[in-house]
């Protein structure tokens, strides 16, 4: 963003995946972050009580909120108990519709600048998913706790408790009190918090005791981020993006780089839990993807609402030395897929066309991006849902994922009992199939993370409602 009080400004698609609804959060827009003026003296209480917070985030909504005519003319803080339960009801309208479906948030600035600048977070290093009432690890994290103590994709979670007397069975807790006490039972994201887990893989079933730790995610995993696959004697270049944070930036441009070297056309970008982040991230790996693109090709187009519009943008690509020029893309995707990954996915499409191909299940769907407004004293950061994303066919709006949008889709599995990158994989193989032209059966647009839950279904655990900065970016993590 250029112009009027946004001109300097970090610029954000993040998705949060929180217990609020059941359901999922963010994809295909954006976070704008107005740094602060730095306080020039200690704050009082009074400036950071609870009204005068709530007074904040009205100030914040009724001044940028994409959907004006959706606001309360004024809403009492005296009923709501917290900053995040009063923009909830000043939300209520727009999330009936399903725009906002929790968009609009607060969060902390310093556990969110340090996870934008590091991956910086704290927990077990895993992400959960539930199907009916099992819980199975579908990724785990380098240089965090649970994967040290040898749990990895594919592990089931059989019970859970404070020590191996009190073990909880998951199947009760779900039982009784849904996933949100899955989530309760794993206690807070801070480090030094332990917990044992009764768990079952191939190597049998055992009791692990796992303490939670400070760790940083690394966005592309040393394990599988980067690879290039032999495709019946075709070569493919296939990366799997974790999230879209600032330590991805050297990787990536290394990656294609290597790609390019290696004359690679085809590519797999797999997206499948990828939950948004920074849009200059996003950006970069659009450019290192538009070889032959021209300067005069849009990748996306930024509208606010009409008293903002002199902050609507219009981003071209920008080649750079290391990018590749792809023939076919294959995105791969579920409905924890969202914001900045639908927004790389969604600007491929208008010069791809069939060529470029969702695979997988739907994405979640979220063509609207937040900007993020701070009171620095309370450490508060408002994230409001202001601007919507379209790619240069015009095409937004995608609040049902992009699977009606995208002109190829082909459905598949993710099959977590093969490690992620693995050829073999349901959806990896799938999308193996879409680059060396074999058929599929598409996607159907109406299966998507906003769905109703059925037994069968395996869909990431909701994150706690006071999620930390890296959970709402990074669905299932735990």
């Amino acid at each position: 963003m250029k112009n009027g009080a946004l001109k300097n400004v970090i610029v954000i698609l993040a998705a949060a995946l929180t217990a609020c609804g059941g359901g999922g959060s963010s994809s295909g827009g954006g976070t704008v972050t107005v740094p602060p003026t730095p306080p020039t003296s200690p704050p009082t209480s009074s400036a950071c009580s609870l009204s005068s917070r709530q007074d904040f985030a009205f100030s914040v909504l009724n001044e940028w909120y994409l959907f004006p005519e959706t606001l309360p003319g004024s809403l009492a803080t005296a009923p709501y108990t917290s900053v995040q339960s009063y923009i909830d009801a000043l939300t209520a309208n727009a999330r009936a519709q399903g725009r906002d479906r929790y968009f609009t948030y607060v969060t902390s600035i310093q556990e969110e600048n340090a996870y934008y600048a590091s991956g910086s977070t704290a927990g077990l290093g895993v992400r959960f998913a539930f199907q009916g009432n099992r819980v199975f690890v579908i990724e785990a994290f380098e240089g965090a706790p649970a994967l040290a103590a040898g749990i990895d994709r594919g592990t089931e979670v059989l019970a859970i408790g404070t020590d191996a007397a009190n073990l909880t069975p998951v199947a009760d807790i779900i039982t009784a009190q849904g996933t949100s006490g899955i989530t309760s039972a794993l206690g807070p994201s801070t480090a030094g918090t332990s917990r044992v887990l009764r768990i079952t893989d191939a190597g049998g079933t055992r009791n692990v005791t796992v303490a939670k730790a400070d760790y940083n995610i690394a966005p592309l995993s040393p394990r599988y981020g980067v690879k290039v696959i032999d495709n019946g004697g075709q070569r493919v270049g296939y990366i799997n993006m974790r999230t879209f944070i600032s330590t991805a930036d050297n990787q990536l441009r290394t990656a294609f780089a290597d790609f390019r070297a290696q004359g690679i056309t085809n590519f797999v970008i797999d997206f499948r839990y990828n939950g948004g982040g920074l849009v200059s991230t996003a950006e970069l790996m659009g450019d290192l993807m538009a070889g032959n693109r021209l300067p005069s090709d849009i990748f996306t187009v930024t509208r606010f609402r009409a008293s903002k519009s002199s902050n609507n943008e219009t981003r071209r690509f920008a080649p750079q030395t290391q990018s590749v020029s792809p023939i076919k893309i294959a995105f791969i995707a579920t409905g924890a897929t969202a914001s900045a990954s639908e927004l790389v996915m969604n600007s491929f499409g208008p010069y791809l066309g069939v060529n470029a191909a969702l695979i997988g299940s739907n994405s979640y769907g979220k063509p609207v991006g937040q900007i993020a407004l701070d009171q620095s004293a309370c450490d508060d950061r408002i994230r409001v849902v202001a601007f919507a994303k379209e790619n240069a066919a015009g095409q937004g709006d995608y609040y049902s994922g992009l699977a009606g949008t995208m002109r190829a889709t082909c459905a598949a599995a993710d099959d977590i009992s093969r490690p992620l990158g693995d050829p073999l994989e349901a959806s990896l193989r799938t999308a193996l199939d879409f680059i060396a032209g074999r058929s599929c059966t598409p996607v159907v647009v109406a299966q998507t993370a906003q769905g109703v839950s059925t037994r069968t279904e395996r869909r990431v655990l909701p994150a706690p409602v006071d999620a930390r900065a890296a959970q709402r970016d990074v669905p299932g993590l735990f």
